[in-house]
């Protein structure tokens, strides 16, 4: 059976280093055949992007305000919010896999990119040039914006080939960075799939040592 660990108040799912690959991983067991869903609310998607430091505090309390004088525009946002997060984690499940994305979820996430460009602008500070979005800032679309410039940069870089995608066998789905010399790495969190794996192998192991001396 597969287990419950659909909190959004947790950092679980935020093992992939990027964060397009957390956003992807907002969804529990997403390969499997019954994914579970982490943002089930507009509020979901603003205590997640607080959470992965999208937001500060201030600009959360005002979007969950908006929000909430905004029930139909925040629906409509978190609509927008799961259509963007599908097609993320295909795109770079389909990467990981040698897949070509499919031309359904890469005009998702160019409609979506076209949005974000269009509100988006270089500024220069003291650590140099940064994205800034303040045509749109405060908007209850804005907290897509840094994800979607995250997938956009990670498709187009050398770390693209460093995604890989969790291979517990019920189907976990996480998407994470494999940073390891050789690119061994094959599992989300060697602390949940990994350790489960492992044990799984020592259990079979056993079993198999056992109808020998039988």
């Amino acid at each position: 059976m597969i287990e419950d660990r659909t909190s959004t108040g947790n950092t679980r799912g935020l093992t992939g280093k990027e964060l397009c690959l957390d956003f992807a991983n907002t969804a529990e067991w997403h390969a499997s055949e019954h994914p579970k869903e982490k943002l089930k609310t507009y509020n979901d998607l603003v205590k997640w992007a607080l959470l992965s430091e999208i937001l500060s505090e201030k600009e959360a309390q005002k979007l969950i305000l908006k929000a909430k004088r905004e029930p139909s525009r925040a629906e409509e946002v978190l609509k927008r919010t799961i259509e963007l997060r599908e097609a993320i984690y295909h795109i770079f499940s389909d990467v990981a896999k040698g897949y070509l994305p499919s031309k359904k979820d890469m005009a998702v996430i160019n409609l979506n990119l076209s949005r974000t460009m269009a509100q988006s602008g270089l500024v220069h500070t003291k650590d140099g040039f940064i994205w800034s979005t303040s045509g749109g800032k405060g908007d209850l679309d804005s907290v897509l914006d840094p994800i979607i410039r995250s997938a956009a940069e990670l498709l187009t870089s050398d770390r693209l080939e460093r995604v890989k995608e969790c291979a517990d066998d019920r189907g976990c789905g996480y998407l994470f960075m494999d940073k390891s010399r050789n690119k061994s790495r094959r599992w989300c969190d060697m602390a949940d799939c990994g350790n489960r794996a492992k044990a799984q192998r020592f259990y079979r192991k056993r079993q198999k040592n056992k109808s020998k001396t039988h």
